[in-house]
């Protein structure tokens, strides 16, 4: 009987470092003499042979990366696109952007794709992080970053952002505006924005002593014309002098349901908006907005990427960006 040969994956659980890792010490593009010597360690403990087809296909120089995203139209993901550009293509790399459509299928299919070599590297930045997506983050053979909040188990690095704070701010500061009826506007609330910024803005409520109220919330995509229909639907059914939306989307849906029901903003109704895109300073009037640092995520994520194909072992890394809000005249 044919013994079985053991795989790569055996050899990254016996070395104690990930595929990726295991991959580059194999073809000689890491400089970390520990990981090569427990890569080396592995093989010889297993008697791992690695095919020549596979080997040759992983040397393969791309020099491509991508970027995958939910909406390549939200100005959100612009502003990081316009960070991770010109990183890259210094280093020499372009840079291929695929919308996903916060489809769990599309983005688990995106991470499994990355074994036919196509890009040296990835740039994921999902709305929900499932089990699908665990597992094929840690069977990845190319580097991989996430934009957005990950489990502390998951060995991938990761740029966050702290919409929780974000969210709570806004609140706290349209309470110190004079608002007492202030409604919230979120996107689904199983992503994992919309359950952060959900918990922000109870926390803000109780910082500020006010009750929630399930008559002042209302759940949406994170699009325009769903927070305008959500704001109108809010906006009829009871009392309210302020409207937090969950991204700037939102909020210029909020301001057009306002206007088509004849309120005026900020006089009748102050609101703010979330992730400050030049959605915000352009729109009537100019939309108070809490960034959450979309350029920073993507530049820093851009960088963590080159140095993770550029052989970096390094122990993977959580960088949170903190949250900022621009005051303008629709919360004044």
């Amino acid at each position: 009987m044919q013994r079985r040969r053991p795989t790569i994956h055996e050899v990254a659980k016996v070395a104690g470092v990930s595929i990726s890792s295991v991959s580059r010490a194999l073809n000689g593009n890491t400089s970390n003499a520990e990981t090569v010597a427990r890569v080396e360690a592995a093989v010889q403990q297993l008697g791992y042979v690695p095919s020549q087809v596979a080997q040759s296909l992983k040397t393969r120089h791309t020099a491509q990366v991508a970027f995958a995203m939910e909406d390549i139209g939200n100005a959100a993901y612009l502003e990081m696109v316009r960070q991770i550009q010109p990183v890259l293509r210094d280093a020499g790399y372009r840079l291929l952007l695929h919308s996903t459509g916060a489809d769990v299928e599309d983005e688990v299919s995106v991470l499994d794709s990355l074994s036919q070599n196509y890009v040296d590297g990835l740039i994921l930045c999902p709305l929900r992080v499932t089990g699908r997506h665990v597992a094929a983050l840690r069977e990845t053979a190319v580097p991989v970053i996430v934009i957005g909040l990950l489990p502390d188990d998951v060995s991938v690095d990761n740029v966050r952002a702290d919409s929780r704070v974000g969210a709570r701010m806004a609140v706290e500061h349209l309470y110190a505006a004079g608002a007492r009826r202030i409604a919230f506007i979120d996107g689904p609330i199983d992503t994992v924005p919309g359950e952060a910024r959900y918990a922000g803005y109870r926390a803000g409520l109780a910082a500020c002593g006010l009750p929630l109220d399930d008559d002042l919330v209302e759940f949406a995509d994170f699009q325009f014309e769903s927070g305008r229909r959500a704001a109108r639907e809010v906006l009829t059914r009871t009392d309210v002098d302020a409207v937090f939306g969950a991204n700037d989307l939102i909020a210029m849906g909020t301001l057009h349901a306002l206007r088509e029901l004849g309120r005026t903003v900020p006089d009748d109704v102050r609101v703010v908006g979330m992730d400050d895109t030049t959605l915000a300073a352009t729109s009537f009037p100019p939309l108070s907005s809490v960034s959450l640092g979309s350029a920073d995520r993507g530049r820093i994520a851009a960088k963590l990427l080159l140095a993770r194909m550029n052989g970096d072992d390094s122990p993977p890394e959580r960088v949170t960006v903190p949250p900022s809000l621009t005051i303008r005249e629709s919360s004044r």
